[in-house]
């Protein structure tokens, strides 16, 4: 295997496509200027193997994971891509063609949202590989979106389709096999490449009360949104937007509702208003209102409040 700086050289300095602030990756550090009546919006989220991962995980895959899981924590604070760092451990041994597949997988991201790599780390350990990724972006000074300011009377939405990421999971690992091979693969899709919305947070600026990207699950999730805002969430389960292939699974086996509201990686928004959103740029769906009290409830289809067993995913416990 080449050394740290060939293959900083080789494979990740033309990710930074030129942009100053990354001295080409041959400083100890990037320099990011700050505009006028601007804010920077700093994330970090880390990948493990066989954890954020499967194991046998393509290095394009992994790369669309790690990415699109950081730009959705951007976009739902309503801010627009700067640039990132990345630390990388790569298992010993491990062979240049899975890094510069790795990297081709990081360029998608590089170009399709003008979001050039400033600096990092790369390192080899016994295992499993890591990554992190931490992301920088910038938003109108006092505008970021937050958890906190949900009020009774808000609505409740959502952008696209949920449970689509956790279903992805379950499929990817041969647990859903009496579904049809087309609904499978989409729903592998929506596991491994994650579509975070970007420009919906930046619509969503001065009109969201609060907002977060569904990544630990709906209901987990929503919780976040209810206790830093101090209210109670409540949503109706035959509201929650389902694509198609998640459907067919939710036909095939009606308790895959639980997975669907708990399940996380879906890397949708979930915010709450007063007014009615016209963003124009993905599918919203109210699913439901915000009340007094301090809590998330569910509604099913018998005006039941359901008993979820689960509340998401937790990154000690892995589950």
């Amino acid at each position: 295997m080449a050394d740290e700086f060939d293959i900083i050289h080789r494979y990740f300095a033309p990710l930074t496509r030129g942009d100053t602030a990354a001295f080409g990756l041959t400083d100890d550090a990037a320099a990011i200027p700050t505009r006028t009546g601007y804010e920077h919006v700093v994330t970090t989220d880390a990948i493990v193997q066989g954890v954020h991962f499967l194991e046998n995980e393509t290095p394009e895959n992994i790369a669309h994971r790690l990415c699109g899981s950081n730009l959705s924590d951007l976009a739902a604070m309503g801010a627009k891509p700067i640039g990132f760092t990345l630390a990388a451990a790569w298992q010993k041994g491990i062979g240049q063609g899975f890094i510069e597949a790795f990297a081709t997988g990081l360029g998608e991201w590089v170009d399709g949202f003008s979001f050039p790599l400033l600096g990092g780390d790369t390192v080899t350990t016994p295992g499993p590989m890591m990554f992190s990724l931490t992301a920088i972006g910038e938003v109108e000074a006092g505008m970021a979106l937050k958890r906190g300011g949900a009020k009774p009377g808000d609505t409740v939405y959502v952008s696209g389709t949920i449970g689509d990421g956790a279903l992805g999971l379950l499929a990817a690992q041969g647990k859903l096999d009496d579904l049809p091979d087309t609904d499978s693969e989409f729903l592998k899709r929506r596991f491994r490449r994650p579509s975070p919305r970007v420009s919906t947070g930046r619509s969503l600026v001065g009109l969201a009360s609060a907002c977060i990207d569904i990544s630990d699950g709906l209901i987990q999730d929503l919780g976040h949104i209810a206790a830093a805002s101090g209210v109670s969430v409540r949503i109706t389960a035959d509201r929650i937007p389902l694509s198609r292939a998640a459907r067919a699974a939710l036909d095939i086996d009606p308790s895959s509702i639980e997975t669907i509201l708990t399940g996380g990686d879906d890397y949708e928004l979930a915010f709450t208003s007063s007014e009615e959103p016209d963003v124009g740029d993905a599918p919203l769906t109210a699913i439901g209102e915000v009340t007094d009290g301090a809590d998330v409830r569910v509604t099913g289809s018998d005006g039941k409040v359901m008993q979820l067993r689960s509340g998401g995913f937790n990154h000690f416990a892995g589950t």
